[in-house]
C-alpha cells in the first residue's frame, strides 16, 4: 500500500482540494527569539487552516475522492479530525456524524456542533469512539472517514509537504508531531528523502516510538496533555512503512511540561495560540531534546490551534 501514496497522486489531490483549503503561511524567524542558539527557523502555521488544523486536507480528500452514500459519513476523532470532517461536510452538503471520547476538549466539541454535524460523546479514549463509530457504520451503511489509516487521508495530508517544499526551499529538517501518523506519513510520502524528517511524540502517548521498537504497530499508552490529538492507541498500518522508509529512526519524546512551555513561548514571542498537540513538535526544539547541527536549517509544523485553554503569561 505504500506505493499508493505517491507524489503524483498527492499533487492531483492538491489540485482537487485547493478550492476548499488555505495555503497556510510559513513564517521565517530566528531561533534566538526563543532563547535558542541562532539559526534560521520556519514555522508552518497549519493552525490557521480551515477548521483549525491540517486535518481538513484529508477530510476533503475523502469526501471528494470517494462515493458518499445518502446516509452520509461517520468519523471517530479525538477532536481535530471530527472538526475537519464536520466542516467539509457542511461545505459539500454531506451529512456527518462524529464520535468523540470524553477527553475531547470543549473547544473541539463546540466547533463540531457549530459546523452542523451530529456529535456522539462516549467512552474515555479515541479507541472507544472508533469502536462506537464502527457500530454506527455497520447499522447505517455510512461512509467511514478514518482519521489517519486511510489512503485518501494520507494523500490529503501530504499536501502539507508539497507546500513546505515549495515555500521552505532552504530547510534541511522538518519536525512533525505524531499521533496516528497521517500527517507524517503523507508529508514523508511527498518529501521522500529530500528533507530530513524527525517525528515528535508526547511521552504519554508514544505510538510511533513503540511501533518502531516492536517493528510493527502495537498498542501504546494514551495519556498526556495532548491526548485528544496525539493518542490514538497505535500508529496507523498505512503510515508505518512510510515512516520506516523516510523518517529518522529516533523519535523525539517530549513531556507535558515541555509542551506547555512551547505553548507559552509561541504565544509570548509570536502571539500564536497552539493547542498542546499543535505545539508538540516545537517543544522538541525549545526543550533542546532535538538539537540541530551547526548550520542546520529547521522547519516545524504547528499543526493545530483548537483550544480554549488560553491562560498564558503576558
Amino acid at each position: 500500500m505504500i506505493t499508493s501514496v505517491r507524489r503524483d497522486r498527492i499533487a492531483g489531490v492538491e489540485r482537487l482540494i485547493r478550492p476548499y483549503i488555505r495555503r497556510t503561511p510559513l513564517v521565517a524567524i530566528d531561533a534566538a527569539d526563543f532563547g535558542l542558539p541562532r539559526f534560521p527557523l520556519h514555522l508552518k502555521l497549519e493552525l490557521m487552516q480551515h477548521s483549525g488544523s491540517f486535518k481538513v486536507r484529508g477530510a476533503f480528500a475523502n469526501l471528494l475522492l470517494r462515493d458518499v452514500p445518502s446516509t452520509g459519513v461517520v468519523a471517530a476523532s479525538g477532536g481535530n479530525h471530527g472538526v475537519a470532517v464536520a466542516y467539509a461536510g457542511q461545505r459539500l452538503g454531506i451529512r456527518a456524524t462524529i464520535f468523540v471520547p470524553s477527553i475531547t476538549s470543549r473547544a473541539k466539541v463546540e466547533r463540531i456542533r457549530a459546523y452542523g454535524a451530529e456529535i456522539v460523546v462516549g467512552g474515555d479514549w479515541y479507541a472507544d469512539a472508533l469502536a462506537a463509530s464502527q457500530q454506527r457504520i455497520a447499522e447505517t451503511g455510512a461512509l467511514a472517514v478514518h482519521a489517519f489509516d486511510q489512503i485518501e487521508t494520507l494523500l490529503g495530508q501530504g499536501t502539507v509537504g508539497l507546500e513546505i517544499e515549495a515555500d521552505a526551499t532552504h530547510a534541511d529538517t522538518l519536525l512533525v508531531a505524531v499521533g496516528g501518523g497521517g500527517l507524517i506519513g503523507g508529508v514523508a510520502s511527498w518529501l521522500g528523502g529530500r528533507m530530513k524528517i524527525v517525528a515528535v511524540e508526547s511521552d504519554g502517548a508514544p505510538t510511533l516510538h513503540a511501533a518502531l521498537a516492536a517493528g510493527r504497530p502495537v498498542d501504546a499508552p494514551t495519556g498526556g496533555i495532548a491526548a485528544d490529538s496525539l493518542a490514538p492507541q497505535r500508529v496507523g498500518d498505512l503510515a508505518f512503512p512510510i515512516v520506516q522508509a523516510h523518517v529518522e529512526p529516533e523519535v523525539v519524546l517530549v513531556t507535558d511540561d515541555e509542551i506547555r512551555q512551547a505553548q507559552v513561548a509561541l504565544w509570548t514571542v509570536l502571539r500564536i495560540v497552539a493547542e498542546p498537540g499543535g505545539a508538540a513538535a516545537f517543544a522538541a526544539l525549545l526543550s533542546q531534546r532535538y538539537r540541530p547541527a551547526p548550520g542546520e536549517r529547521v522547519a516545524v509544523i504547528v499543526c493545530g490551534g483548537n483550544t480554549t485553554a488560553v491562560n498564558f503569561s503576558q
